[in-house]
């Protein structure tokens, strides 16, 4: 009888995913442990959104195919929430978005894939992704000493800060 009286809430929007994937094969023994070296990308209206490094100042993130990174292993699709955008709403938001993180701006453990996919979901559900996904880049100070040179450098912020100041109009100099 309370059953029949609890009524469900309606989902409206459109769902937001996560989907993640391998990066190396000691993940199987990883993940159980709540580690692993992870790459991410956002799906929404069917398109999956990732952020990769490059030696250009031009956006870093690309458009792909859901759940098909370079033919690595999908660890999981997490539904994240959903997103009152439209989907055109959504391409502008992206298109926006991208312009904050340009491939020269990439970092494996400062700003990642990872990084992305939690800004992302954040300002299109207001959710954060899962923490495991990105829990080896914040305990990097434990093998920070493995990676190779350069790896545990703060990315070039110049080219961030040029792109968000590009995309805003200036007020003309004195």
């Amino acid at each position: 009888m309370l059953c029949g009286m609890i009524q469900k809430k309606k989902k409206t929007g459109t769902p937001v995913y996560i989907n993640v994937y391998d990066l190396m094969p000691v993940n199987r023994y990883a993940y159980w442990f709540g580690l692993g070296f992870y790459h991410s990308g956002v799906q929404v209206y069917g398109v999956e959104y990732a952020f990769g490094g490059s030696d250009s100042s031009k956006p870093g993130v690309v458009k792909l195919e859901p759940r098909h990174f370079q033919g690595l292993h999908v660890r999981k699709s997490i539904l994240i929430g959903r997103t009152e955008m439209s989907e055109k709403e959504c391409q502008e938001f992206i298109k926006k978005l991208a312009k904050e993180y340009p491939g020269n701006g990439y970092n494996i453990i400062y700003r990642n894939c990872n990084h992305f996919a939690n800004d992302t979901c954040r300002r299109l559900t207001k959710k954060s992704i899962p923490g495991w996904v990105n829990r080896l880049a914040r305990l990097h100070f434990l093998y920070s000493c493995l990676l190779p040179d350069g790896w545990n450098e703060i990315p070039p912020r110049q080219a961030v800060v040029a792109a968000k100041h590009n995309s805003k109009p200036q007020a003309p100099a004195p």
